[in-house]
C-alpha cells in the first residue's frame, strides 16, 4: 500500500463585503480548497475508490478533472495560450476520469495546484469585461468565473459523497 497521501488544504473564507473581481476570486479559491479538504489525510488508494456504485467516479478524477478545466477555461479559452492537454490526449476526452486506475497521485495533485497558479496567472491582467469566442458567441472572463465557481460546487457534492462512502468523514 501506498503510504502517500493527500495533503491538508487551508480553506479561506470568501470576502463577504468588496468589488466584484476579489468576491469572484474568493469563491474560487474557497471552492478549490475544498476540493482539496474532501481529499486530505486518503492514501493514493483510497483517492481511487468508485465507492458509489455504479458510478466510476472517484476523487482522484476529480482533481484530474479540474485540473483540466482549470486549464481549458482560465489559459486556454480566456488566455488564448495553448499549453496542450494534461490528461485527455486526442481521441480520449474522458482520460482526467477514467484513467485513474493507473495515475499516480502524488504528481497528479501537484499539476492540479499548479494549474491553479498558472490559471490565475493567465487571466490576472485581463479585466471581467474581457471577452473571446465561444460556441454560442462570445464569452466573458465574468462568465468563466461564474462557471467555474459552479463547477466547483457541483463537483464538490460528489466528494462529498465519495468521502462519506470511503471513510464516513462528512463536512462541508
Amino acid at each position: 500500500m501506498t503510504t502517500w497521501t493527500a495533503p491538508e488544504a487551508q480553506r479561506v473564507s470568501e470576502p463577504l463585503t468588496g468589488d466584484e473581481r476579489p468576491m469572484l476570486q474568493g469563491w474560487l479559491d474557497y471552492h478549490r480548497q475544498t476540493l482539496l479538504l474532501k481529499c486530505a489525510g486518503l492514501t493514493a488508494e483510497q483517492l481511487k475508490l468508485t465507492s458509489v456504485e455504479p458510478s466510476a467516479l472517484t476523487l482522484l478524477g476529480l482533481v484530474r478533472h479540474m485540473a483540466e478545466v482549470e486549464r481549458w477555461w482560465f489559459r486556454i479559452k480566456a488566455a488564448q495560450a495553448d499549453p496542450g492537454d494534461l490528461f485527455c490526449p486526442e481521441g480520449n476526452d474522458n482520460g482526467d476520469f477514467d484513467d485513474v486506475a493507473t495515475a499516480d497521485a502524488e504528481p497528479d495533485f501537484a499539476t492540479f495546484r499548479a494549474e491553479i497558479v498558472l490559471a490565475d496567472e493567465a487571466v490576472a491582467a485581463l479585466p471581467l469585461e474581457h471577452e473571446f469566442p465561444g460556441r454560442r458567441g462570445p464569452i466573458s472572463l465574468r462568465w468563466v468565473y461564474t462557471h467555474m465557481i459552479e463547477e466547483y460546487a457541483r463537483h464538490n457534492g460528489h466528494a462529498d459523497l465519495l468521502r462519506e462512502r470511503i471513510d464516513g468523514v462528512t463536512g462541508d
